[in-house]
């Protein structure tokens, strides 16, 4: 049954002097518009790819598809977007309640929390201890942490030292798991040369290492090879914060007497 039967105009073929038209452009999908949150998550993809000392605006630019001169529409420089990736990695991190009751279990929860947050990306501690966090978005968590010592009862001046203390302490720390996982990938990367022990067999060489040597010289090194060097970075971090937890309590004041 033709179309026109069905109630269907039917479409007639061209006339031989209808003009031959260009065929009509496919409509391209709108381009999702450039900004800032834009821009620092592209910087984050860069920086997981190829580290702090690999990342540079123009691979920004080309994981977004525009031009570097795009990006400073958003960013000012690449200190600026360093600055920012920083603040966007505690966006959503509360400050502790600062409970006088349970200040030791809180500075716990806040170290384990920051140092999970800095290895969510790569070389972040590095960032983090380029860049002074007193930015307006980071200062309530500075204020938090502070809050909790002052509360717990340390004096003023242990407090004051006590925020940079444990910040110090877990940058320095994920700064060095960043320095054996980016180790690990170089040898994994260079075939040319055998491939590296994993973690578990080089500290089981360095545990017998210690174990051998002279106890009349490194009696201590003897005595200590079996737990100098362990397989857990978790237990490795939680042991220095209970050490600075105990430091820290031995300066409130004593309310037994």
């Amino acid at each position: 049954m033709s179309d026109a039967a069905a109630g269907t105009p039917a479409q007639p073929p061209p006339s031989p002097w209808e003009r031959e038209r260009p065929a009509r452009p496919r409509a391209t999908p709108a381009r999702t518009p450039l900004s800032r949150e834009r821009v620092v998550e592209a910087a984050f993809t860069v920086l997981d790819a190829h580290g702090l000392d690999g990342m540079s605006m123009r691979q920004v630019a080309a994981a977004l598809g525009v031009t570097v001169s795009a990006l400073y529409a958003h960013v000012s420089s690449k200190e600026d977007l360093l600055e920012l990736m920083y603040t966007r990695l505690f966006d959503d991190f509360d400050p502790p309640a600062a409970d006088p009751e349970r200040w030791q279990e809180e500075v716990r929860d806040y170290a384990r929390e920051a140092r999970h947050r800095l290895l969510s990306h790569r070389d972040m501690a590095r960032i983090s201890m380029a860049h002074v966090p007193f930015t307006a978005e980071l200062l309530p968590h500075v204020e938090g942490l502070l809050a909790v010592f002052r509360t717990a009862g340390l004096p003023d001046r242990i407090a004051a030292e006590a925020g940079d203390l444990i910040s110090t302490y877990i940058d320095g720390f994920v700064l060095e798991e960043g320095m054996w996982l980016d180790r690990a990938e170089r040898q994994n990367a260079d075939a040319s040369t055998p491939a590296r022990p994993d973690w578990r067999e080089m500290a089981d060489e360095m545990q017998n290492y210690f174990a051998s040597l002279p106890a009349a010289d490194f009696p201590h090194l003897r005595a200590l090879a079996g737990v100098m060097v362990t397989d857990s970075s978790d237990e490795r971090f939680d042991i220095g914060v209970e050490i600075i937890l105990r430091g820290l309590a031995s300066y409130l004041p004593d309310t037994a007497g």
